[in-house]
């Protein structure tokens, strides 16, 4: 079918990028006139579960919600297709790392990711959320969004130091996505919200939950809610679990961005932030208010030291060696 899929519809296949229970992610290259080229990323729903309808509804949901989410701070989607009854989405391609594999490799260097660093990346975040939430269709109506499934894989990070939400394939938005809150709990487990873990209604706060457990574990190098426990376990975590003060574990962080980790993580939906763009300005005002803070360039110059054969690529891809461009490997 790739073959035929390439044939039909202008694209080349570089490279599996990654493999899915469902779905598979693939490198590509989109042709068109004169010369024309484009590197982009395909997500196919695998052949097996083509079938398989509920499935193939998110798929559909997620391809068409995304469309019109244009932002610097999520990954654009270019086309909804279907070639022989197999839906794809064809989709910007981000060169560069998941927030996991930025955590991972501090981890194997046994160093923790500078507070900047990371308060630069959940701000850009916010951004990205704080515009998604508020999106409306082109009647003007709100479209709801709640992307329910933040967490470090779903965070991407493009060697020119932007910082991009993908997958939105269990989110919920209004004449999109169908609603099934309550039968059907969606979402990766340790990084839930409580009202999410208990099958309760979402909304635009459950993603500012879940993004702080991100931040409390990006800056501490500890999982907040899982410790190696099933996900039954884990979920109670989410809903009952003390949570520790994260100088516990990282006490460089300045008591400012604790008050900002704490509340984007309080189980009081009233007391919690709002909105992401609330947490995302107090992330600002922390790191800008005395002068010069960090900036998409100490992003960038980050990524340098740690993943140095990311930027191996970017200079092949210059020089003119589109063979050596396309098979290289990102890092080992």
């Amino acid at each position: 079918m790739k073959d035929e899929f390439e044939d039909q519809y202008h694209f080349k296949f570089v490279r599996l990028i990654a493999e899915g229970g469902m779905g598979n992610i693939y490198e590509a290259i989109l042709y068109g006139a004169e010369g024309f080229e484009k590197r982009v990323a395909i997500k196919m729903v695998r052949e097996e579960y083509s079938s398989a309808k509920e499935f193939v509804k998110l798929f559909i949901g997620e391809g068409k919600l995304v469309a019109d989410l244009v932002h610097q701070n999520i990954v654009q989607i270019y086309k909804l297709g279907k070639v022989n009854g197999n839906y794809y989405i064809a989709m910007e391609y981000v060169h560069g790392v998941n927030l996991r594999d930025l955590m991972t490799k501090h981890e194997e260097l046994g160093t923790k990711v500078p507070i900047d660093i990371g308060a630069f990346i959940i701000s850009r975040v916010c951004r990205g959320l704080e515009y998604a939430h508020a999106k409306c269709d082109h009647e003007g109506r709100p479209l709801s969004v709640v992307h329910r499934d933040i967490n470090p894989n779903n965070l991407m990070i493009a060697t020119e130091g932007e910082v991009k939400i993908t997958d939105f394939g269990v989110a919920k938005a209004a004449s999109f996505m169908e609603d099934k809150e309550g039968s059907v709990i969606m979402g990766k487990a340790p990084y839930m919200s409580p009202e999410q873990a208990k099958g309760h209604v979402t909304d635009r706060r459950s993603d500012v939950f879940s993004l702080g457990v991100v931040m409390y574990e990006l800056l501490t190098g500890r999982s907040l809610f899982s410790n190696g426990e099933d996900v039954k376990a884990v979920m109670e975590n989410v809903c009952l679990a003390p949570i520790p003060d994260p100088r516990e574990f990282n006490p460089e962080i300045p008591e400012d961005l604790v008050k900002i980790m704490l509340r984007s993580l309080d189980r009081d939906l009233d007391k919690r932030y709002a909105d992401a763009g609330k947490m995302g300005y107090d992330l600002e005002y922390f790191m800008y208010h005395k002068g010069y803070g960090p900036t998409i360039l100490t992003l960038e110059k980050h990524l340098r030291l740690l993943f140095p054969k990311l930027f191996v690529h970017l200079k092949k891809e210059k020089s003119k060696e589109p063979t050596l461009a396309i098979s290289a490997r990102w890092y080992p």
